[in-house]
């Protein structure tokens, strides 16, 4: 095992997560709220340690390649050190008295989940609300991402690191090598969000707000400054907006790229000649349309009233983000329980999204059918294609693994919760869903907040949080005896 690379990453991370937080600092000073020393304080204290690893450990110019075992470990342990740097600030500023709350509040930032466990905080220092929706935009793109990004010869072979960091079945370079394709999806995660930034100021908000919820919109997160969400602005014009880049963003972003290079005459084109794209569109559409006949009686037959809550909250789903504009726990059952389903699917695959993703649904419903059609003609070969292309029986059959491993971890997740048996069955469950799913919100009782967990179940939905944003199996790696051998 290259114990030293894997440390030398691990110290790169450090200082990127320190660099992070100079934005928010920054913010602290101007606004002056008091949090400045607080963020100094912390950033210095993940940066100085992070530069020493990085200067000090040297692997050798042997020792250059991460095999995939080890890449899979840098992950997993670069997640957990990630979350608990990112707890510095959160801690240490008082606003979150217990460490167990503030680690809460950075792994569900840093996974974009979006989950909370505070009430009200509208009166929080503007530095550490900031620093808290940062957290959302670092973490939505990968800080494997970023670190390769900014240090694209950190290692002679970082595929290993971008396939067990990214969010779906598959990777596919833009171009051959792995750090340039790094830079080329952050500069479009940059560019559609401050296309976001500047339509929300459009849209009548100050700099601060705009800022703010274009970062947790394009890491799909959801934290906002407000305790009532998006909700708090009352503006049509703002839930259009949001609603249109949570779509966006749950978008391949490699989509984005063969948009920009095609032809003019193929770029609109260009997303529907992809499948995946064709039915991530195809079911955000019929669930809207489900969610606005479900809830037309309910917002008192306004068709658009209907239409707008719905689009949004169903995005807002779909995409992982977790705002709200409503609280849709007062929807009809029927609704509620497509908004239950909508948090199994996420967006697509190399999205800032969390869920099973919309390939997988995709290739899992072709495979069932292929079985279905199979006991009736059981000798003809039948071939799942996706984008016109066979689909190999050894990636079927790890979707079919993931699948169950996913609906087994919301359903022992959702068992462990109710041991502290301070809610109902189908909140817990709901909770471990939407903690594996990366969403946010859940139902009943924990609609808002997850503040009345213990220590135990805070602890346990970080854990969910973190496997369900590395798409499960590099954090459960972690817990087997053969990760940690030397060969």
């Amino acid at each position: 095992m290259n114990r030293k690379l894997i440390i030398r990453l691990l110290g790169a991370m450090m200082a990127i997560v320190a660099l992070a937080m100079i934005p928010s600092f920054l913010l602290a000073l101007y606004f002056g709220d008091g949090d400045a020393p607080v963020l100094a304080g912390c950033a210095g204290g993940l940066l100085v340690p992070g530069l020493l690893i990085w200067f000090l450990v040297r692997p050798g110019a042997r020792a250059t390649h991460l095999r995939l075992r080890e890449g899979f470990l840098v992950v997993g342990l670069g997640w957990v050190v990630l979350s608990a740097g990112g707890a510095l600030p959160f801690f240490f500023s008082g606003l979150y008295p217990r460490f167990e709350d503030a680690l809460f509040e950075s792994v569900s930032g840093f996974t974009t989940t979006g989950a909370t466990v505070l009430l009200e905080y509208e009166h929080f220092p503007r530095g550490i609300m900031f620093w808290r929706g940062t957290t959302h935009w670092v973490g939505g793109m990968g800080v494997l991402m970023l670190t390769l990004a900014l240090l694209p010869k950190l290692t002679g072979r970082t595929s290993h690191l971008v396939r067990a960091e990214s969010p779906g079945p598959s990777l596919s370079k833009l171009v051959p090598h792995t750090g340039a394709t790094a830079i080329i999806l952050y500069r479009i995660y940059i560019l559609l969000t401050l296309l976001e930034f500047l339509a929300l100021q459009l849209c009548g908000l100050n700099a601060y707000d705009a800022a703010l919820h274009s970062l947790s919109t394009a890491g799909t997160g959801g934290f906002s400054n407000y305790s009532a969400s998006v909700g708090a602005f009352q503006s049509p014009a703002v839930d259009a907006v949001i609603t249109f880049f949570m779509f966006l963003f749950g978008v391949n972003f490699a989509q984005y790229y063969r948009f920009l290079i095609s032809p003019p005459k193929e770029k609109l084109t260009s997303f529907f000649r992809d499948e995946e794209f064709r039915w991530y569109l195809s079911i955000v559409l019929l669930l809207i349309a489900l969610l606005t006949g479900l809830n037309l009686s309910y917002y008192g037959s306004d068709l658009l009233v209907s239409l707008r809550y719905s689009a949004f909250q169903l995005c807002s789903i779909i995409s992982t983000t977790g705002f709200v504009t409503w609280n849709f726990n007062l929807w009809p059952v029927a609704s509620r329980m497509l908004v239950f389903l909508a948090m199994f699917l996420g967006a697509c695959a190399g999205s800032t999204a969390g869920g099973i993703k919309m390939v997988r649904v995709a290739l899992a419903a072709k495979n069932a059918r292929r079985a279905v059609r199979s006991t009736d003609q059981p000798k003809k070969v039948l071939v799942v294609r996706m984008d016109g292309k066979a689909i190999d029986e050894s990636m079927l059959s790890q979707i079919s693994i993931f699948i169950i491993v996913y609906v087994a971890l919301v359903v022992i997740g959702g068992f462990l919760l109710s041991l502290e048996g301070k809610f109902a069955p189908m909140d817990n469950l709901s909770a471990a869903l939407t903690c594996v799913s990366n969403v946010g919100p859940a139902f009943g009782a924990l609609a808002s907040d997850f503040a009345g967990y213990g220590p135990f179940g805070k602890l346990l939905c970080s854990f969910l949080m973190l496997a369900g944003r590395l798409e499960l199996f590099p954090i459960l790696l972690l817990f087997t005896r053969s990760a940690w051998k030397s060969k």
